[in-house]
């Protein structure tokens, strides 16, 4: 999942993008509100982290012309502004969430999980495919209720498959939606991760659960 996180901290940026991306997000992170909302016209975005106080253009701005431009990603808002009215207006501007500052990052982890969910439609963190079970806030996948290990990279994608269910995605927005853009990745990098996927399910007998449309890219079947 591709997140875009808003802060003009760079200390709070780092700490926070680095928790993300060990969480297997792909994390782009913009300083002022201008240059979000300039990422938000090359990419698109599953989540976006949004503080209210930032330069250039306040987070209200960039929650308005997200809302504006008709942009999917849902919103986060963090602030140190912690008062009832506050929350209110951040809520009316558009935000789907809000979350006071000084938070743990275990629970800005936990509510970046839940908007996900409900970007995708997933009332269950727990999505099945006949066998294969995959816990998306564990982080985990089982098969016949054993325990598949798995890298990161390799739940990431599965993730971003199982939750867009017979839905082809192409190699393309995989890696747009895994990796930042400060990556010198090739998006080649994507098959050579399906391909260890495809071979650990294989050994463990299960055929056939990332499909392949030739020229257009992969899916997961919920038909098993």
């Amino acid at each position: 999942m591709r997140l875009l996180l808003v802060e003009d901290s760079k200390r709070l940026s780092r700490i926070v993008s680095d928790g993300l991306r060990a969480e297997g997000y792909g994390v782009d992170a913009a300083y002022d509100g201008l240059e979000a909302m300039e990422l938000f016209e090359r990419y698109d975005y599953d989540v976006a982290i949004v503080d209210l106080i930032l330069p250039k253009l306040d987070g209200y701005g960039v929650l308005k012309q997200i809302r504006s431009k008709q942009k999917s990603a849902f919103v986060l808002v963090i602030s140190a502004r912690n008062n009832v009215e506050e929350r209110i207006r951040g809520l009316e501007a558009g935000a789907d969430d809000y979350l006071a500052k000084p938070f743990q990052l275990v629970e800005l982890l936990a509510r970046v999980q839940a908007l996900v969910r409900r970007r995708y439609q997933s009332q269950s963190p727990v999505l099945n495919f006949g066998p294969v079970e995959v816990n998306i806030s564990l982080k985990n996948v089982k098969i016949a209720n054993q325990r598949l290990e798995l890298t990161k990279m390799e739940f990431s994608i599965l993730e971003l498959l199982a939750m867009n269910k017979d839905k082809v995605i192409s190699r393309d927005f995989m890696f747009e939606h895994l990796y930042g853009m400060d990556t010198e990745m090739s998006s080649n990098t994507i098959d050579v991760h399906v391909c260890s996927l495809r071979r650990k399910f294989h050994n463990r007998g299960v055929r056939n659960l990332i499909r392949t449309k030739r020229g257009y890219g992969y899916y997961v079947s919920s038909r098993h």
